[in-house]
């Protein structure tokens, strides 16, 4: 039976050797341990480290520089609002929107009178007919009667617009009595069962009923083609041909001032009405509304050059 040799006993640098050993092993291990922390500290951990984030970030000035959808449907606005201003200052532009006003204007002074003569064509039928108890060919031709004498002052009317819109004042001695002979016709033919020597019991009220149809087609007749010749006379500042005394007068006035520029259109425009009167396509004495449609100028316009040329 054999038996296992005893260990030596450890000397004390084997002692030193081992502890020396253990204490490093720990040192190595013991940063690796984290302490345990509270929900309290990891919050407020993380609260830090957002704030430095944030920081850093909003030192950038990038997203102030985005625009946002609003400003951008401002700036459409002002610069299509802009390009509307620009536009409207544009000459053609200008007659573009005088022609609708124009248009605009004779289509209510139109429906008015449509309007007016309508109802005074009730009121003259009524008169008509008063005596009448059947419906015969004479009470139905009675509806034709106010037509008939519309149509003959709608003639008038129209032609004295149209006329007035290419710078001729329409004026006719026989014109004027066949217009206010029909607008007085159709007055009598209206009122006449409601004047005092007529009715049974006179109604003032009932008179100006009658009435309003031929006042109102007065009122248009007389102000539709003062109302066509003052947008005849508008000038847009539209060139009308390169040879003539307006497109030399719109170049001058590139280099010269309002003043200088009104005075070299002014001089243009005698010397160009001297011509005409030496051609004898203009009288020796010319009025303005001749020079206004010799010329092509405005109202205003011919008025100086008819004084410029009496002053010779």
């Amino acid at each position: 039976m054999s038996t296992a040799p005893p260990m030596p006993e450890p000397s004390d640098d084997d002692l030193q050797h081992a502890l020396a050993e253990l204490d490093n092993y720990l040192a190595s291990h013991a940063s690796t341990v984290e302490p345990m922390e509270s929900r309290r500290v990891r919050d407020l951990r993380a609260e830090v480290a957002e704030a430095h984030a944030l920081l850093a970030l909003q030192a950038d000035t990038a997203p102030l520089l985005v625009d946002t959808g609003r400003v951008r449907r401002t700036r459409k606005r002002a610069a299509e609002a802009a390009q509307l201003h620009a536009l409207a200052q544009n000459p053609a532009a200008r007659a573009w929107q005088a022609t609708r006003v124009r248009l605009t204007l004779t289509a209510v002074a139109l429906a008015a009178l449509v309007g007016a003569l309508a109802w005074s064509t009730t009121g003259v039928h009524h008169t008509l007919t008063r005596s009448m108890t059947n419906r015969d060919a004479a009470w139905w031709g009675a509806w034709a009667v106010e037509p008939v004498i519309s149509a003959v002052l709608l003639v008038v009317v129209g032609a004295k617009a149209y006329l007035a819109t290419r710078g001729r004042t329409l004026t006719h001695r026989h014109l004027s009595v066949v217009e206010f002979g029909a607008l007085a016709l159709t007055l009598t033919l209206n009122i006449w069962p409601y004047t005092p020597w007529q009715a049974d019991r006179f109604d003032p009220m009932l008179l100006l009923a009658h009435a309003i149809g031929p006042l109102v087609a007065v009122g248009t007749v007389t102000i539709m083609p003062a109302i066509w010749t003052a947008f005849a006379d508008l000038d847009h500042g539209l060139p009308v041909g390169a040879t003539t005394p307006e497109y030399r007068q719109n170049t001058l006035d590139r280099e010269t001032k309002p003043e200088q520029a009104t005075a070299v259109r002014t001089a243009l425009l005698v010397e160009r009405a001297r011509q005409l009167i030496a051609g004898k396509q203009l009288p020796a004495a010319p009025s303005a509304t001749r020079l206004r449609e010799a010329l092509g100028c405005g109202t205003d316009t011919a008025r100086e050059v008819r004084d410029a040329l009496r002053a010779e």
